[in-house]
């Protein structure tokens, strides 16, 4: 098994791959969704409703009951406090902004948005949330984040953070969930709405992007990025955070060289993704090509998604460094240079990243938090400073202040970017080199991960899979060690399955943002054991669905 890469992928997309905006708005005001067809209801993901107006999943009445459903949600529990709300620059945020301004004004809410009119990158509200509830008991603020984060353009999405500030866990969205699909189902009549612009004329202006850059010296050591000289690049790759580089660079008084400012809804100017697609995912090496192309211009280069709570790092010696590798440096050099952070601090990881982290964890004799896919997980840790560290392979992370308080409790592509320069300047050489460094310490680790498309059916038969539906015991020549469904480290399920041995490991679930399927793997031996592994693992899969009653995932219908 192995992932289908498209021909072009790479390749800058042409005016074929372009999404048409003027029939993407359309479609938002005027297609209703079927709320008795399970494509075309709310279904909160890993991150939040995810979907298209063009084929009814993602559509204003969509927005109208969920951003109820927060009402209403928010008023049982108390919260009264403002609610912040910003949006990234896919074409579908906009109008669903406008749309939640209409029902959260209707119920009295006191509403936050952007000065200006500025994107909002997901990190600067809950940035935004953690500083207003810092020290109060009441009067709480929370928020609403517009964004399908690295999704095509043609995608919109909406998440809820509530006050801890990271993205709302699955009571809270099973709630919002069941409630909005209510509404849905009822035609909306229990949906409070003022006129059009009502709503967005009663919010406040809030400065995001001057808290958030000012705030950032409390996290990276900037004083050290600059002593450095070093050169710095930046590919906001058409994303929410495409204003704050330049006002970090002045701020902070570094060398850093935005190499583009545009924004287009339909991302013309990127290269497309592994599979043909448009996708704004900084740790895809065919939507990076852009960057990739400049690594030698530069000590370091960085890039963050659409709502820039993702990061991708360039490095000369490297080129864009695999997710696994940044997080396994990242969390080295930091719990070696933050003092101040709490002697008990852990490190968080999910269970499809790479097991570098657990070696990396081990050597700084720091304990080791091993979590289910999806953000939320580390909220109640790195709120708390429990948790110093949570990141997953998906190139989504967060770690605390200098000081080793809480800094944002959601994904924040901005401060795992600069952090690359700190590194870069403490020890002269950039993090692919240090990565190499751990490698010499620990042992080296070839690891990948394959996706292709699966239905929704599909994916819920995969999400569904049991250690007692797999018959096998051996695993590329080794005995199984574990099959897991659930998280060592928090007991809650995984969504689908892990199985590990001596010399690898296999995971295998369904994404939680599109209709692809995921299988991950990891080989301690070298490439050729790892793509056995990535074989067997499809094996394994398709027998267990197949013996679930499920067409495999890896079989054509």
């Amino acid at each position: 098994m192995s992932t289908r890469i498209d021909p072009r992928a790479g390749m800058p997309a042409q005016a074929g791959d372009l999404v048409d905006i003027g029939r993407l708005l359309d479609a938002y005001s005027q297609t209703k969704p079927d709320p008795q067809d399970p494509a075309q209801r709310v279904s909160f993901g890993t991150s939040g409703h995810r979907g298209s107006s063009l084929d009814g999943s993602f559509n204003e009445d969509h927005i109208l009951a969920i951003t109820q459903a927060i009402c209403t949600y928010r008023s049982g529990q108390g919260i009264d406090g403002p609610l912040f709300i910003g949006i990234d620059t896919h074409a579908l945020s906009a109008p669903a902004q406008e749309t939640a301004f209409e029902v959260l004004a209707a119920n009295g809410v006191d509403v936050r948005r952007s000065q200006g009119g500025e994107y909002t990158p997901t990190p600067a509200i809950s940035h935004a949330i953690l500083c207003h509830n810092r020290g109060r008991t009441s009067g709480l603020a929370d928020g609403i984040v517009i964004t399908p984060s690295h999704n095509p353009p043609a995608d919109g999405g909406f998440k809820y953070n509530p006050p801890n500030g990271g993205p709302a866990d699955t009571g809270v969205t099973g709630w919002v969930q069941d409630r909005a699909n209510r509404l849905l189902a009822s035609g909306l009549k229990d949906v409070r709405r003022v006129a059009t612009d009502g709503g967005a004329k009663s919010a406040r202006d809030h400065d995001y992007l001057t808290a958030y850059v000012a705030d950032l010296g409390n996290v990276i050591d900037f004083d050290l990025i600059r002593s450095a000289g070093l050169r710095l690049g930046v590919d906001p790759l058409g994303g929410a955070g495409v204003h704050y580089w330049a006002r970090i660079a002045e701020h902070y008084r570094i060398d850093l060289d935005v190499v583009s400012e545009q924004v287009d809804p339909q991302f013309g100017f990127m290269t497309l993704d592994w599979d043909g697609r448009i996708r704004m995912d900084p740790s895809s090496s065919y939507a990076m090509r852009r960057l990739i192309g400049m690594k030698d211009r530069y000590d370091i280069a960085f890039a963050c998604d659409t709502d820039h709570d993702r990061h991708g790092i360039v490095t000369p010696s490297a080129g864009l460094l695999p997710t696994n590798h940044y997080l396994s440096v990242a969390i080295d050099y930091l719990f070696r240079h933050r003092p101040q952070w709490s002697a008990q601090a852990a490190i968080g990881k999910t269970v499809v990243s790479s097991a570098m982290i657990d070696r990396v964890a081990a050597g700084l004799g720091r304990p080791l938090c091993e979590v289910p896919v999806g953000f939320k997980w580390f909220v109640d840790g790195l709120f708390d400073g429990s948790l110093g560290f949570g990141g997953e392979e998906s190139a989504g992370a967060a770690f605390l202040r200098r000081d080793g308080g809480v800094w944002t409790t959601d994904k924040d592509g901005i401060a795992p970017s600069l952090l690359a320069a700190e590194i870069t300047a403490r020890s002269g050489h950039d993090p692919g080199v240090a990565y190499q460094q751990l490698c010499e310490r620990y042992g080296e680790a070839w690891s990948d991960r394959v996706e292709a498309p699966a239905s929704k059916p599909q994916k819920q038969a995969l999400a569904r899979l049991s250690p007692a539906q797999i018959t096998q015991t051996q695993l590329a020549g080794e005995s199984m060690e574990s099959v897991l469904d659930k998280a060592p480290g928090n007991d809650a399920p995984i969504g689908g399955i892990k199985v590990t041995a001596k010399s690898g490991w296999f995971a295998a679930r369904p994404s939680g943002t599109e209709d692809i399927y995921k299988i991950y793997a990891e080989s301690f031996r070298d490439e050729a054991h790892l793509h056995r592994l990535l074989q067997e693992a499809q094996s394994i899969v398709d027998v267990a669905l197949a013996g679930a009653g499920s067409v495999p995932v890896g079989a054509v219908p």
